[in-house]
């Protein structure tokens, strides 16, 4: 869905100044449209995410008009799994390790989601500082899965990941979606979560998946209050 200028203001929470002057700088992405600047939502997201700005909660709201009941964090992370431990001595080999630790279908190419997982990467890290990367496909293909997933893994040893703050990445969330809908509404939901102390501190001190389902439970939560036409699914 493209945004223009003040839909992509208003969802950042700041002024369409600051937007203009972003965009001529070069640091924020946009293209141009009968000479209009316009804003792609997965794009606008991701770069909110990996530089933590926060986002309005209207980013919560779903980009198309029929209603689809929203995605919940700890659900995707039960499914996903939660795993210590993970090897890795490089983006290639954390993420060929992840791809492993996928719960996948049988009939998914996992070869091929590693190299879709790469090819993100090349476009720009999905470091987002404090030790935590979000590797993810930017547009979501189908591929099998019957709901959205988040696999958080805790590496063996910290790596570069080429963060925006240039520290070493120790923890990974790889999200998988079936649907655009579904993957905006999850980074939406993770990079929200990131901000809440409670979730912050579970992933910073590597607690238990009890603990950390959790604490997601609690995010979804709020996100329900906030945004109450979205439907609790955590």
């Amino acid at each position: 869905m493209q945004l223009t200028v003040r839909e992509a203001a208003r969802l950042l929470n700041l002024s369409e100044k600051t937007i203009y002057r972003w965009v001529q700088q070069g640091k924020l992405p946009a293209s141009k449209v009968n000479d209009q600047y316009r804003f792609h939502r997965a794009e606008l997201l991701e770069w909110a995410t990996a530089h933590q700005i926060s986002v309005s909660p209207e980013i919560f709201r779903q980009p198309e008009p029929e209603a689809a009941p929203s995605v919940g964090l700890a659900n995707a992370l039960r499914v996903g799994g939660i795993h210590g431990r993970v090897p890795g001595s490089d983006r290639v080999t954390a993420l060929e390790s992840v791809v492993r630790l996928l719960p996948l279908p049988e009939e998914v190419d996992r070869p091929f989601l590693l190299q879709l997982l790469l090819a993100r990467e090349s476009l720009g890290s999905t470091g987002m500082g404090g030790g935590i990367a979000v590797p993810h496909v930017r547009n979501p293909i189908v591929m099998h899965v019957a709901e959205p997933i988040i696999t958080l893994c805790f590496l063996d040893k910290p790596i570069d990941f080429g963060a925006v703050d240039g520290q070493p990445v120790h923890t990974l969330f790889t999200i998988v979606s079936p649907t655009i809908r579904a993957h905006l509404s999850l980074l939406a939901r993770l990079a929200f979560a990131l901000r809440q102390p409670a979730f912050a501190e579970a992933i910073a001190k590597k607690r238990s998946p009890d603990t950390i389902l959790r604490e997601a439970a609690a995010v979804d939560r709020a996100v329900a209050m906030t945004n109450p036409e979205a439907e609790e699914a955590g």
